[in-house]
Formats: structure tokens, sequence, C-alpha cells
């Protein structure tokens, strides 16, 4: 019988798994690079990739200093491999992604049990803030892997010490300081441990990943690379909204809602403190809190900056929910919420184009779905009982396949320079919408000038 259960658990494992390196995988280039940051971080990428030159990232043959080389590195690893315009930066994210979640279930069972790790799992993979960004070139998603990483291996009984030293320096790699600090709280609540983390294992090999290209980029460029990387980009986004990004002090509250639907009603579990006497417990809410106290002072605020606090998240709910012994009642409501995928694949390209503010909200088409949603995590929850959480990961699934599907021919018009490069390939810019700009540069593979227009209209000769 042991033998039976164990081979079935093996099973639904495996076909979890491949569900969800189908939602991760499918149509990574089914939409053009979006927004200002994805079309930059590619091109730097691809320059390192021809240059062979992966210490100065560059911008149009300029010196580029906002980021540190971790996502450059791997998006010249997915140019080298020879992958298109998409694929080469964002195949190399959506696998560390995958990887990740396969460390992280394993990680789980470790520090708890089959039941935590597999609810925490199934919840993070299907968040809409993990599978949005694990498909998108930007930094937060290796950020999000390797901090996390660091505080699963430092908060177990017999902490790895030196791995977790060595996933920070990768995410120092990520995004510079930001990993340090939300790191704090691990080190506070541990702070019998600081003389073992102070061991020459740890320090040196932190220095050692951390260091070396900090090091050469600051011989080869001299003060303007610590200027722009620490002095602008790290305090300034912090103290300034000089970079674009104000919003008012309550804006992560729904950001996070937003990253952890459809399965942030359940935070409610994991504020009950039934299991704050767990110091893992106690430590991965002192994360969540710190860190979005931490960013939410911040005067430049962006959604994707409370990535890294996704996964400790996860597992606060999976805890919570593993330890009920009727989880399934609890599936309704992430189930009811998946009735917003259809209004949600017509609202977001409007809303990425120009702004909530100007997309038309579907009420009443909302209100009857989700109803119709809710009515099957009813059922679910009365006929299917202790599967109903694996029948949520299910839906969840595919509703975020749906929801590709539908809305990324019109997200690729709506909110991508890709449409209008393949129509003419412009020679000159038109828009001067910063993310257009720089998505027909990248397709151009060049910096181009501003159209110039001449009047037609002949001068009238004064006498």
């Amino acid at each position: 019988m042991r033998t039976e259960s164990s081979t079935l658990q093996r099973a639904v494992l495996a076909g979890a798994a491949l569900l969800v390196c189908l939602l991760y995988l499918a149509d990574l280039n089914g939409i053009g690079l979006v927004s200002k940051d994805e079309p930059r971080y590619a091109d730097i990428g691809r320059t390192m990739a021809r240059t062979g030159d992966l210490i100065t990232p560059r911008l149009w043959g300029e010196p580029w200093f906002e980021k540190p080389p971790l996502l450059y590195w791997m998006i010249a690893a997915g140019f080298k491999a020879g992958l298109g315009p998409e694929l080469a930066p964002r195949l190399p994210v959506a696998l560390l992604s995958l990887a990740f979640l396969l460390f992280f279930h394993n990680r789980l069972r470790r520090l708890w049990d089959l039941r935590v790790a597999t609810f925490s799992t199934a919840m993070l993979a299907t968040t809409a803030g993990w599978v949005a960004l694990s498909g998108v070139a930007i930094t937060d998603i290796p950020l999000a892997v390797f901090f996390t990483s660091a505080v699963l291996l430092a908060i177990d009984d017999r902490p790895r010490l030196t791995a977790a030293a060595a996933s920070l320096g990768f995410a120092v790699l990520a995004k510079s300081l930001v990993p340090l600090v939300l790191f704090v709280p691990v080190l506070a609540l541990d702070y019998r441990r600081i003389r073992e983390w102070l061991k020459p294992g740890p320090i040196l090999v932190f220095l050692a990943i951390a260091v070396p290209w900090h090091l050469v980029c600051y011989l080869r460029n001299g003060k303007e690379f610590l200027s722009v990387l620490f002095i602008q980009q790290q305090f300034g986004r912090f103290f300034s909204a000089e970079r674009q990004h104000g919003q008012p002090w309550w804006f992560y509250g729904p950001a996070l809602l937003l990253l952890l639907y459809p399965w942030f009603p359940l935070l409610v579990l994991a504020a009950s403190g039934r299991d704050w006497r767990n110091r893992r417990v106690r430590t991965l809410l002192a994360v969540v809190i710190f860190g979005f106290l931490f960013f939410s002072k911040s005067e430049n605020k962006l959604p994707s900056y409370l990535l890294p606090l996704v996964p400790s998240a996860s597992i606060l709910m999976g805890t919570g929910l593993a330890r009920l012994r009727r989880p399934e009642v609890w599936m309704v409501v992430p189930i009811a919420l998946l009735g917003l995928v259809p209004a949600a694949a017509r609202v977001l390209p409007v809303a990425l184009a120009t702004g909530i503010r100007a997309a038309a909200i579907p009420w009443r088409e909302i209100v009857l779905d989700c109803s119709v949603a809710c009515l099957v995590g009813v059922i679910l929850a009365a006929f299917v009982k202790k599967r109903a959480v694996a029948a949520a990961f299910v839906l969840c699934t595919a509703g975020f396949l749906c929801l590709k599907t539908a809305a990324y021919p019109e997200l690729d018009r709506a909110a991508t320079a890709r449409p209008e490069w393949l129509a003419g390939h412009p020679g000159c810019i038109e828009n001067n919408e910063r993310g257009t700009v720089y998505g027909l540069e990248y397709y151009a593979e060049r910096a181009l000038p501003v159209c110039v227009h001449l009047d037609p209209t002949p001068a009238r000769v004064v006498r």
C-alpha cells in the first residue's frame, strides 16, 4: 500500500510539474518586449554576447550602470544559444523560475513536510505576480529567487550558511544592496548565529561572488560607475521621486494583493498567529512585514518591487492552510476570484497601454463570472474535498493559460513596439513614449533619431 501511495504521489507531482512548465514556457515570444526596461536590459545582454565584454554594460554603445550584471549575463547566454529576440531574454528567466520552484518544494519538504511544501509551491507557482514576471526579462525574478533561497537555507535548525551566503552574493549581482537590506530580519531574529555568519566560509564565499564584478567595473569605469549604481539607483530611488515612479503610501497594499492573486484571501490564515511559536514562521513573517514597510517608505514604488516577498508570503499561507482539517473550504474564494480572468483579458491591454483609468471595467460580467466560479468552488469543496486544493491549482493554471492566449495578441498591439517595427521597420522615432522608443531601438538594434517633418506649404515671399 505504501508503495502504491508513494507512486501515486510521484505521479501527481510529475503531472503538476508538467502543467507548471507548460504555463511558464508557453508562448514566451507571443508578445514583444514590454515597458521601457525589458528592451534596454535585452539590448545590453545582446551587446555583451556580441562583444564578449561581460564587465561594462552598454546601451547603444554607451555605459549603462543602473543595474548589476546577473540578468545581462543570463540574456547574453540566451543570445549565445542562438535564441530569437524575445526568447533570448525571457527563456533564461523562465528556466530560473522553474528551477527555483523545484528547489522551493524540496526545501519546504525538509523544513516542514510534504503537505506544506505542496500547498505553498502550488500557490507560489500560480500567483499572478510570479507567473507574469517569470515571462519578462527584468531583474525581479533573479532577485527574488536568490534572496528567498538564502532565507530558506538560513532558517533551518542546521543552517547551510555558506550556501546561504552564496545565494546572497548572487542576489547582490541581481539588484545590488536591496537583498542585503531585506535579509536584516533573518540576521536579527537569529542573532545568536552572528558569529557563525562571520566565519571565513560564509564571508569569503559571499565576497568571492559579489565583489569581483563591482571591483573590475570600477577599475574600468571609475567613479561614474559607483555614482550611478549606488548613489543614483540605490539611495536616489529610495529617497527621491525623480525616477518617475512616485506613488502614495498605501500603494503596496493593493499591489501585494495583485501579486498574490488569486490566493491572497489565505493571508488571513498566515496572520492568525497560531504558528508564531515556530521560529521559521516568525522569521518569514518578519521578512514579509519588514520588506513591505521598507518598500513602502521608498519614494519610488512599482508593484514588481514586492516580488521577493511573495515566496515567503506563499509559505505563510501554505503553513496556515496545511494545519486545517478541511482546507477545501478555503478553496472556494480563490476559485471564485478566477472569474476575473475573462474581464482581465480585455482590460489588461488597455490598462498597460494607457492606464487603468482609461479601461472600461465590465462590472456586470465580473459579478456573473465570479458567481459561476464561486459555484464551481462550492461544488469542488463539497464533492472533491481533500483534492480541492489540487483542483484549485489546476484551475489557476488553466486560467492563466487562457489569459495568456486571450490577452497576448491585443497586448502585443497595444503595449509593445514590435507590431510597429514589423509593419515598416521605421528608421526614425515618431512617438516619444519611452517604452515605444526603447522597443523600436531594440528591434532596430541601434539608436534611432527623431523623425523630422518638413512643412510642405511653400513659404510666402514678403516684399
